[in-house]
């Protein structure tokens, strides 16, 4: 298969930490996409509370096993901007709620003006991921609570 025909997603985020939610949306993606890259944006609105090296090793050793098919990168600036460097013609999003699609589509929309080439694609999460949200796991977490229910299976997050 050619490079040009070749199918990158994008799948932006601080996974800060990353869900079973987002791996399930990953997992899905692949029979979307070639390859999806997890694309690690650092958010100058936000602060992260785990380092960005640790997320990108944690996240890497969840698809240690599908390694060709997912890739783990940071990246600063504009996910239009990241994907172009990655020559990914997708974004990937996840949808948990209403809401969440009001506030992916304005992004869309406006990413599709800077760079028409470039198209979102959402995916529903499934039903019993809707309410896994990574504030309140970073909150279980950092009030000391047992969130690895909410986490990929042996995703060891050391404080």
């Amino acid at each position: 298969m050619s490079s040009q025909n070749f199918k990158i997603a994008v799948f932006p985020g601080s996974f800060d930490p990353f869900t079973i939610g987002h791996e399930s949306v990953v997992n899905r993606a692949l029979y979307i996409f070639d390859r999806v890259i997890i694309g690690i944006g650092q958010n100058t609105t936000k602060t992260a509370y785990f380092p960005i090296e640790k997320r990108i090793e944690w996240i890497r050793k969840v698809f240690d096993h599908i390694q060709d098919k997912v890739e783990v990168k940071s990246f600063r600036g504009l996910t239009v901007d990241f994907c172009r460097s990655e020559n990914a013609r997708y974004i990937l999003r996840g949808l948990r709620t209403a809401s969440d699609f009001e506030y992916e589509r304005a992004i869309a929309q406006t990413n599709k003006a800077m760079y028409p080439e470039i198209e979102t694609v959402f995916l529903l999460t499934l039903p019993q991921h809707t309410y896994i949200n990574s504030s309140v796991i970073r909150e279980i977490i950092r009030q000391g609570g047992d969130a690895s229910r909410f986490l990929p299976q042996d995703y060891k997050i050391t404080v």
